[in-house]
C-alpha cells in the first residue's frame, strides 16, 4: 500500500468516526449537544482536524442524513421484500418507515428536519436521498391507481407517514394507535 493510499484510508476512517460520534451524541443528547468542540474531545482529535473533513455542524448533519437515507432505503426494501401482495407490501413499508423514525430520531431529524446543506427534489439531490425516495416509489408506485402519477402518489403517502412519525414523536398522537393509522392509510390510499 502506498503512503497516499494509507493516508486516504486514514482520512476516510476519521470521517466515519466523526459521523458515527456525531450520530451517537445526537441520539443520546439531541443535536444541540453536537458541537465541533465536543466532537473533537470525544474522538480525541483537534477541532482543526474536524474542520479538515467538515466545514461545520451543518455538513456533519448532512453526512448523517446521507448515511441515514441509505439505512432507511435498506430497511424499506428489506421489509417489502419479505411479504407478498401489494397491500401487505404497503403496510410493511409503512411499519418499516415508522419504526426507523422511532428507533433513530436524531438521524430522522437529520434527514427530514434539519439543515444539512443537502438539495432535495432537485437534479443535484445526492444519490442516497434519491434512493430512499426510490425505495418508497418501488412499492407505492404499484398501488397509485389509474390516472395517478406514481411519484405524486408516493410523495403524498410519504407525507402522511412523515406526519405520523413526527406527530407521534412529539406526543401529539398516541403511539398505541399507530397500527390503526397504518391500516387506515393502506385501506384508503392504496388502490389494489
Amino acid at each position: 500500500m502506498s503512503v497516499q493510499e494509507r493516508k486516504q484510508r486514514e482520512r476516510a476512517e476519521r470521517e466515519r468516526l466523526i459521523v458515527a460520534t456525531a450520530r451517537e451524541l445526537a441520539e443520546q443528547q439531541g443535536w444541540d449537544a453536537v458541537t465541533t468542540r465536543r466532537l473533537a474531545e470525544r474522538i480525541e482529535y483537534s477541532q482543526p482536524v474536524l474542520y479538515s473533513h467538515f466545514r461545520g455542524k451543518r455538513e456533519i448533519i448532512g453526512a448523517v442524513a446521507l448515511q441515514g437515507a441509505t439505512e432507511l432505503a435498506a430497511a424499506v426494501r428489506a421489509a417489502t421484500a419479505a411479504v407478498a401482495g401489494p397491500r401487505e407490501r404497503v403496510a410493511a413499508l409503512a411499519h418499516a418507515y415508522l419504526d426507523f423514525a422511532a428507533r433513530n430520531p436524531a438521524v430522522y431529524d437529520a434527514i427530514f428536519e434539519l439543515d444539512g446543506g443537502l438539495a432535495y427534489a432537485r437534479e443535484d439531490t445526492p444519490e442516497p436521498l434519491k434512493d430512499a425516495f426510490a425505495a418508497l416509489l418501488e412499492c407505492l408506485g404499484d398501488v397509485a391507481g389509474d390516472g395517478v402519477h406514481p411519484g405524486l402518489y408516493t410523495e403524498t403517502f410519504w407525507a402522511s407517514l412523515h406526519g405520523l412519525a413526527t406527530l407521534t414523536r412529539a406526543g401529539r398522537l398516541p403511539p398505541r394507535d399507530t397500527e390503526p393509522r397504518v391500516r387506515l392509510l393502506v385501506d384508503r390510499l392504496a388502490v389494489v
